[in-house]
Parts: C-alpha cells; structure tokens; sequence
C-alpha cells in the first residue's frame, strides 16, 4: 500500500508539469543560463531527479525565468534565483513539489538545487547555486534541498558574480541581495545531443 502511494504522489506530482514532455527520452538535458555576467551551461539529472527537472523544465518551457533576478547572493556559499522580476515582484509559480533531496546528488561546487522554505515539500520556482562544497544542505537526520543537476560551462561567470557587492535591500527587508541587480535574460534548453 505504501509502494502505491508514493507511486501515486510521485505519478501526480510530474503529470501537472509540462518539463516531462521536453526531450522526455533524455536523462541529462542541458540547459543554457544568460546571464547580464555571461552564460552558464547546466546538465540536469532527469535520472535521479525527475520530479525536480521536469519542475524546472516547466518554468523554462513557460519563459518563467526570463529576465529575473538574483536576489540572494552569499559568497562561498549560494547564489539564489528564479522567484523575483527586476521589481522584485514574485513570478507566478506552480504547485509545489516534492523534495528529492534523498536522491544521492550532493550539494557541491558548482550544482544546482531547488530553494525552499521550511516545510520541506515547498520548492517550487526558486533554485541556487552552490558556490562551495555545502555538506549542511544535504540531507541526514533532517530533509535537504533537492541538487538537480551540475554547471558544465560557466564556472568563471560563478565566480564572477560572487565578487558582487551585496546589502540589506529597502525595498525588500532581507540581507544578501545584489547592489548591482544580477539579471537572468533567459534560460533555454539546448538541442538533444
């Protein structure tokens, strides 16, 4: 009965989003950040986060992170987008999904993981990147955050944004966030190889 239903949860939880049916048959789409700092190419891990690439996918396919920001950036640690436009008002977001953070991806250098809040099935739109090897975000006597997938090409521009200044933001009452507005023209999926 428990096989069942996790089957169930699992089954509705990719049949609301639309990234299940981008190359469906490849496990490890890559996709292609643009960023106002350069380009950033990522390999998804379809094969041990399904629920979370097709999630992704979906905001892609819809144009959900077309210029956006990053609004959270700490060096050494992560730099976090895909929920805020330049105004920062919140992009329209699915349903949340379920956390695949058990999936054996770690939190390292260089990997891309689903943002959430404190219930750990609350990922929805937000992702970061880890900008260090981030062992506290993986999970053990606790739930983690779900890595999904790992820069292939970019790394320079990574490093790039790091050296951004960040403050309190006025207008948003949170520490981190980008003087200088860190904007996400468009993320798109690269042709199957």
């Amino acid at each position: 009965m428990k096989v069942f239903l996790v089957s169930l949860l699992l089954f509705c939880s990719t049949a609301l989003h639309a990234g299940q049916f981008m190359q469906p048959d490849n496990l490890f789409p890559k996709v292609k950040f643009i960023t106002s700092e350069g380009e950033i190419v990522v390999e998804l891990d379809r094969s041990r986060a399904p629920i979370t690439v097709n999630n992704f996918l979906s905001y892609v396919k819809k144009n959900a992170y077309n210029n956006t920001v990053f609004h959270r950036l700490i060096p050494e640690f992560v730099l976090q987008g895909g929920g805020y436009l330049p105004d920062y008002k919140a992009i329209e977001t699915l349903k949340p999904i379920f956390n695949e953070s058990g999936n054996g991806l770690k939190n390292q250098l260089g990997s891309i993981a689903m943002a959430r809040q404190t219930d750990p099935h609350s990922a929805d739109s937000q992702f970061y990147f880890n900008l260090n090897d981030n062992t506290s975000l993986d999970p053990g006597s606790r739930w983690g955050y779900a890595v999904f997938g790992q820069v292939v090409s970019g790394m320079e521009v990574l490093d790039k944004i790091q050296q951004r200044e960040t403050a309190v933001s006025e207008q948003l009452g949170w520490p981190d966030v980008p003087v200088e507005q860190v904007i996400l023209k468009m993320v798109i999926l690269l042709p199957q190889e």
